[in-house]
């Protein structure tokens, strides 16, 4: 069953002709810096004519080390780690703070990821997409939570797929999201677990979860991470490394396949990004590549469908 086309923000179609894009810097550095992003971002959505969603996160929960950058107005100061609900909320409302001025100034629609139930209302108030974290794509409670503050300020959901999940099995993902209130849901698909440090996309994941009623959009850039690869000296930290040089062949390989849309990691400066340094694209090169994504879909519309036997 083909999904049925949905408006997953505000003027943005998914599942339909457009190919609608999700992209931005991995984690919030800062209001100064999130505010170039969106710009350079801006500014290639209007010459190449995109549906694009500005994305950057409040909070990257599950990182490598201890020590590695979260996500906010500026790094936590150094010294032993304590939790705390007020801590946790600080960090969320200085970072959609940030996301409310980035929508303001650009006017592009915004998604972010939740990680606990109690972030989901908060979050809805400012965001267009809430977003469920890959790790995370089993929890009910936070699904359920995000589905019900999603249908009840009229916003979308995604969830992306864990790396440990087979395709068919986040049909029951989404079932727990439209049993919280949300229809408009789509899942994203990030690349599964190969060994150690390693990620693989299986192009079958579009068509498996298309054929349920479930869209489908690539991360093209998540799935290029090795994670916890790089190990510093000593071995006594460890970080994400990836390899950004197989973003084109297989974003191109998934809109072939007939993903419903991209999402992509985009940072001024990657080398000098405080997540996922290995694999974010710059501007340039996320403008580059999202021309030719275009002209493959437009080359795939007009081509006559290939009839495969079930």
């Amino acid at each position: 069953m083909k999904p049925a086309p949905f408006e997953l923000a505000p003027g943005i179609e998914l599942g339909g002709a457009a190919l609608p894009v999700i992209a931005g810097p991995c984690a919030i550095e800062g209001e100064a810096r999130a505010v170039e992003a969106a710009r350079a971002l801006a500014a290639l959505r209007d010459r190449l004519g995109l549906q694009l969603i500005y994305k950057s996160s409040f909070d990257k929960a599950n990182r490598s080390s201890i020590g590695s950058f979260r996500g906010g107005p500026s790094p936590p100061p150094a010294g032993t780690w304590r939790w705390s609900p007020a801590a946790g909320r600080r960090r969320m409302d200085e970072g959609l703070a940030i996301l409310a001025r980035v929508k303001r100034e650009t006017g592009l629609p915004l998604t972010t990821d939740v990680h606990l139930p109690e972030q989901c209302a908060a979050v809805a108030e400012v965001v267009d997409v809430l977003q469920i974290p890959a790790f995370l794509c089993r929890q009910t409670d936070l699904i359920v939570a995000a589905a019900n503050a999603a249908a009840d300020r009229g916003r979308a959901l995604t969830i992306k797929k864990g790396q440990f999940m087979a395709p068919e099995d986040m049909r029951q993902a989404v079932a727990k999201a439209h049993a919280g209130g949300c229809r408009r849901v789509a899942v994203i698909e990030r690349g599964s677990s190969f060994g150690y440090h390693n990620l693989v996309v299986d192009m079958r994941s579009f068509a498996v979860l298309q054929r349920a009623g479930i869209p489908v959009i690539f991360d093209a850039t998540h799935s290029l991470q090795l994670p916890g690869s790089e190990i510093a000296a000593g071995g006594e930290r460890a970080h994400t490394g990836g390899r950004r040089e197989f973003a084109e062949p297989l974003a191109r390989a998934a809109v072939a396949a007939g993903a419903d849309g991209v999402f992509m990691e985009v940072h001024p400066e990657p080398e000098r990004a405080l997540s996922d340094a290995a694999t974010q694209l710059t501007p340039a090169a996320a403008e580059r590549l999202l021309a030719s994504l275009l002209a493959l879909r437009r080359a795939l519309a007009e081509a006559a469908p290939v009839e495969v036997a079930s």
